[in-house]
């Protein structure tokens, strides 16, 4: 577990979670945050270029957030995050769809005399080890002085 900007070692890996979406779910947040009908409504998602109901893209980012947050970073030295760079959604995202993620520390530099920022790479898979999402993380984690 990652405690401080010097624990963490460049090149090191993680696989972790299981997260499965369900229809209620995917229609929930899409109905407050991205009311799109092919995220709310089934009927409609068929007609769609998706022809069934699909995840919100911002969906799927707060699923791999809370994959995160529960098998990384709460018990980790994380202090926030300066933002993400290279945000994809690789593709849609289904009911029924069983999630994981997969982390790779790639670079890390001094961010001031408290704190140093660590780069991500973040990888969410389905079932089938098929990306659903990428991107590039930014955490700050406290240095030791």
């Amino acid at each position: 577990m990652v405690s401080s900007y010097e624990s963490v070692e460049i090149g090191e890996t993680d696989a972790f979670g299981s997260y499965e979406v369900t229809s209620d779910e995917i229609v929930s947040f899409a109905e407050q945050y991205d009311p799109q009908q092919f995220h709310t409504d089934p009927e409609v998602a068929r007609e769609s270029m998706f022809g069934e109901l699909v995840a919100s893209g911002w969906h799927t980012a707060a699923m791999t957030m809370r994959m995160l947050v529960d098998n990384h970073l709460a018990e980790s030295g994380a202090m926030g995050s300066p933002g993400v760079d290279e945000l994809r959604w690789r593709q849609p995202v289904k009911p029924g769809d069983v999630l994981s993620v997969e982390t790779e520390y790639v670079d890390k530099e001094p961010w001031d005399d408290g704190r140093g920022v660590v780069t991500t790479e973040i990888t969410t898979r389905n079932q089938d080890d098929d990306p659903v999402l990428t991107m590039t993380a930014k955490v700050l984690y406290r240095r030791e002085q």
